[in-house]
């Protein structure tokens, strides 16, 4: 998390639409065997108070967190940024990016609410890729998608804070941010450039 006020969103909805948006996260947590990190599809409440996920059960975290406090942390594009493009003198290289971080203390879920999460999920993405008809469930032996989830536990976060960075040059003139989006955008970051200009609202120089 930058310390730099700048780079926290100004709109309250954006970090849980960019969440809802990449809908992946790295999922961390102390064990007594250290630090450790997972990643896993996430589901986020409509009031944005729990993130749900599922890990397997041979994952090296999933013994350790029912009960434990955790961060989940969604990374948004990222891209860096050359010195060379800003106009004003005296600039050193930095890096743009987007980052949400959550945090919050885990429980297990029981299997209803794991399947409930397995269903939102798929109905969430199958939407997304436009299958038609969209996959489900039904579409599989129920014996083997018994079997399946049992190889799985699911868990729910509840969020007591959030911290969201989205660090794309805020701090800088509209025209410098203008030339950084250019930049990025040039060296193959279209998503970040893009983000850029939509959160600044500003043009490029000509």
């Amino acid at each position: 998390m930058h310390p730099n006020a700048d780079f926290r969103p100004r709109q309250d909805d954006l970090a849980e639409y960019l969440v809802r948006e990449i809908g992946f996260a790295a999922i961390f947590a102390a064990t007594p065997d250290g630090p450790r990190v997972a990643h896993a599809p996430v589901v986020l409440s409509d009031d944005r108070v729990t993130l749900q996920f599922h890990l397997a059960r041979g994952n090296a975290l999933t013994r350790h967190l029912d009960g434990a406090s955790a961060l989940a942390v969604v990374h948004g594009p990222d891209a860096y940024v050359s010195a060379s493009w800003y106009e004003a003198p005296d600039q050193v290289p930095t890096w743009n990016y987007v980052a949400i971080e959550m945090e919050g203390t885990v429980r297990k879920l029981d299997d209803a609410a794991l399947i409930a999460q397995l269903d939102a999920l798929s109905a969430s993405h199958e939407a997304r890729v436009g299958a038609n008809p969209p996959w489900t469930r039904d579409k599989m032996n129920p014996a083997l998608f018994s079997k399946m989830t049992g190889a799985i536990t699911g868990f729910e976060l509840r969020i007591t804070a959030w911290r969201p960075t989205i660090k794309l040059s805020q701090n800088k003139p509209a025209a410098e941010r203008g030339r950084v989006a250019k930049g990025v955008e040039a060296s193959g970051h279209g998503a970040l450039a893009q983000l850029m200009r939509h959160l600044g609202g500003d043009k490029e120089p000509a």
